[in-house]
């Protein structure tokens, strides 16, 4: 009796952790230009020196041995499809420090079913 009420609980926790987890995330629609600009390069520079006013970004920089201003002075001579190549890059690399929300889940879905395990009597053992 007691092994399928913890058998039905679990298969019940794992029905609705598959929900949640197959449900799709949030997403962005937007207009995509259709040809690149004067407008769009100063948009893509103003990105970049906004990147490059940031104290990590200007520490690393001077590790390199290169100050803001050098690293502009190169970046103004690239290519209209290169800036934007680059602004788009920073742009993800900016934006990619969600990684951190997955793993929290992950170990708090973990710890949840362990907890369940251990409440109902099973024991966890890892070698």
């Amino acid at each position: 009796m007691r092994k399928t009420l913890c058998f039905k609980m679990i298969s019940i926790y794992l029905v609705l952790a598959i929900v949640v987890l197959t449900l799709p995330s949030q997403s962005w629609a937007m207009f995509i230009p259709t040809a690149e600009s004067v407008s769009t390069r100063q948009a893509d520079m103003v990105t970049i020196q906004k990147t490059l006013e940031s104290q990590v970004i200007k520490q690393r920089l001077m590790d390199y041995g290169l100050s803001s201003e050098e690293a502009m002075a190169r970046i103004s001579r690239l290519s209209d499809a290169q800036t934007h190549q680059l602004a788009q890059n920073l742009d993800s690399v900016q934006a990619g420090a969600d990684g951190l929300g997955a793993v929290v889940f992950v170990l708090v879905v973990a710890i949840i079913v362990v907890l369940i395990l251990e409440l109902t009597g099973h024991h966890i053992i890892v070698r």
